[in-house]
């Protein structure tokens, strides 16, 4: 069990704070779902695996929210072989994402002028990266496409993260692409932003890490 010292210089466990990072969790789950679903009602174009979802979906006539569930639990098999464990953190990931998603869709209307569509997308890259800090920052377990690039790289350490996220993302985008998922300048804007918007909010929504520690995310 990680102990760690809080500002006081009172040391605790994370068990803890178990309580407020599992609210934090969920609080990110939620607002990860909805910033997705910003970027969907923009039309501008998405992040690699939800141009993924997208295309699926249109594809089978699930929603967003199935499919992105679905294919979380594909994903999740494939941590097996990994012999990575999943988290808390890693099965809500798979549920909760999906729900939300679907609900937000069918809340938020659809804009139309331009300027609106550029402010649904801007406010979904800034939420979705608010709430990777969140939910990562919570420290119960990566979500499965995390889990699956660093169970990865840990079994090939001549391998870096980065090279594996590139690899999966374009992969998945070229066949996301391929099924008639929405690519557009809102995935340039996401993969250019999310990185370090994400730096941003990380360190200040770990719990319990020093700022060193936090500041390297988990994805």
């Amino acid at each position: 069990m990680t102990t760690v010292s809080n500002q006081a210089g009172v040391p605790f466990t994370l068990r803890d704070r178990f309580a407020r990072r599992f609210t934090q969790l969920q609080a990110g789950l939620v607002a990860y779902g909805v910033s997705m679903a910003f970027m969907i009602e923009s039309h501008l174009g998405l992040d690699p695996w939800d141009v993924f979802h997208q295309g699926l979906a249109r594809r089978t006539g699930l929603s967003f929210g199935t499919v992105t569930i679905l294919v979380g639990v594909v994903v999740l098999l494939l941590w097996i072989p990994l012999r990575q464990r999943p988290g808390l953190g890693t099965v809500s990931n798979v549920i909760v994402i999906g729900l939300v998603v679907d609900a937000a869709l069918w809340l938020l209307p659809a804009p139309d002028p331009m300027w609106a569509r550029i402010g649904f997308l801007t406010g979904g890259i800034v939420l979705n990266a608010f709430a990777t800090g969140l939910y990562i920052g919570a420290r119960l377990g990566p979500g499965p496409r995390d889990g699956l690039m660093t169970g990865y790289v840990a079994r090939h350490p001549r391998t870096s993260i980065r090279l594996a996220r590139t690899v999966v993302e374009v992969t998945v985008l070229a066949l996301g692409w391929l099924l008639g998922g929405a690519v557009g300048i809102g995935t340039v804007a996401y993969a250019l932003a999310i990185g370090p918007l994400t730096q941003v909010f990380l360190p200040r929504l770990t719990v319990g890490a020093p700022a060193e520690v936090a500041a390297t995310p988990e994805q």
